[in-house]
């Protein structure tokens, strides 16, 4: 169980990394992602998925997602699943430092939320 956990601690990296590398590349993009009309939707696609910012996300995603399957072969659904929550509070904290983001004593208190369900799922893990 404590490869599962391992496992799971670098698929969390992964995934954190890859979704601030996406904020970061749809920011350098320099324009908002509009669904409608659709020629101009197809342009700002083509300038999102041509910036190496938003490839390399999604290439860390994907690699999360693998250990995320080795992550389930090894555990119960149950007991992981909870715990990649934690990716939400990690990326709260990082959003701030990085980003510079508004984190409001709401969304703290939400992450405070976040950590202490967590832990009461990992209270009943037993070995």
């Amino acid at each position: 169980m404590i490869q599962a956990f391992g496992l799971l601690f670098v698929g969390i990296c992964l995934s954190v990394v890859g979704e601030l590398l996406l904020k970061h590349g749809v920011n350098n993009v320099g324009r908002t992602l509009e669904l409608w009309p659709l020629p101009e939707l197809v342009g700002t696609l083509w300038s999102v998925f041509t910036n190496w910012y938003v490839l390399a996300g999604f290439a860390c995603v994907f690699s999360a997602s693998i250990f995320w399957l080795a992550v389930l072969s090894r555990a119960e659904i149950s007991l992981v699943y909870p715990m990649l929550s934690i990716s939400y509070v990690v990326v709260v904290i990082l959003s701030y430092f990085i980003f510079r983001e508004n984190v409001t004593l709401l969304r703290l208190a939400g992450c405070c939320v976040i950590i202490g369900g967590v832990a009461l799922v990992g209270l009943s893990y037993r070995s």
